[in-house]
């Protein structure tokens, strides 16, 4: 297709895309971080997932248009370039029906552009190169981005044809120079896929654990110890003990530690410490149960 892609222009209003399917786990993304194959199953999860940033959904057709299948891996490539501005979603009307029907295709391949649970847009009928497509997702963003729509996906997990989670490319670097013992190595390669999507909690997980790492590599754990020991109140020496103690795989006693300084400071220090604490539940990861507790003890401390 050698036009240029139009612009969104209305939406289809009439179609109840959430009514397909129930909430449920999604499938893998098998072609990339931001990217999902779409099924009757998942449907309504990729809906709601729309409502953090725009889905671009590409129903596509194998058996009537061998070509899609290809426009689709475009897609998915192109999408991937945004760093979670979107999220590519790819459906096999042959195998899901239902999901054509209630998308009101016309023909095969279409694109929708999904945003807050249903489209926003007429659907793109037909083919695009990958260029066409930046030319298309540059429009698209422009356009919600004036419109105050400005968040980002997190990344999808990728799982391989046997069924482990695969690694993901774009940590490799980061993790390549942590395996090397290059900390700030380490913590530049996260502090740039953080850059890039907030959104990404691993990417954050990993940046906090890399410059807790580079704080506590010079450290005198003795003398840490005793500047802690001597000057409870002292958020300097606290922090830093914090730190040894969660890098030592002293969660708890760690987290303990700083919650206890937040209730008995105030002002600034109090500032400090809970900041520092809540850079520490990062480093641990907010999915564990030790940082749900910690966060409900830190609540009860402020409050």
């Amino acid at each position: 297709m050698s036009e240029q892609p139009p612009a969104p222009t209305s939406s289809r209003g009439a179609i109840d895309l959430a009514a397909l399917g129930q909430p449920a786990a999604q499938e893998s993304a098998a072609a990339g971080a931001y990217a999902v194959m779409v099924s009757q199953e998942n449907f309504q999860a990729v809906l709601e997932q729309s409502v953090t940033a725009p889905v671009i959904l590409a129903a596509v057709s194998p058996s009537r248009a061998p070509e899609s299948v290809g426009f689709a891996q475009d897609l998915v490539d192109v999408v991937a370039e945004y760093d979670g501005r979107f999220l590519a979603a790819v459906v096999d009307v042959d195998k899901n029906p239902a999901i054509a029907q209630a998308l009101q295709m016309r023909q095969v391949p279409e694109t929708f552009v999904i945003s807050g649970g249903r489209p926003i847009a007429e659907p793109f009928p037909g083919i695009f190169t990958a260029e066409e497509l930046r030319v298309l997702l540059q429009q698209i963003g422009q356009q919600l981005t004036a419109s105050g729509i400005a968040g980002r996906h997190a990344p999808q997990q990728v799982v391989a044809e046997d069924g482990e989670v695969a690694a993901d490319p774009r940590y490799a670097a980061a993790q390549d120079a942590l395996g090397a013992g290059d900390i700030d190595l380490a913590v530049a390669e996260y502090q740039k896929l953080v850059d890039a999507n907030p959104a990404d909690a691993e990417a954050a997980a990993g940046l906090a654990m890399a410059k807790l790492l580079q704080r506590v590599g010079s450290a005198d754990v003795n003398a840490a110890r005793a500047a802690a020991a001597a000057s409870p109140d002292d958020v300097a020496a606290q922090t830093t003990v914090a730190d040894l103690d969660l890098a030592g795989g002293h969660v708890e006693d760690s987290f303990n530690r700083l919650i206890g300084l937040v209730a008995r400071t105030s002002g600034d220090e109090r500032d400090a410490a809970r900041e520092h604490l809540v850079g520490l539940f990062a480093a641990v990861g907010n999915t564990d149960p030790r940082v749900a507790a910690a966060r409900r003890a830190l609540a009860n401390a402020l409050f």
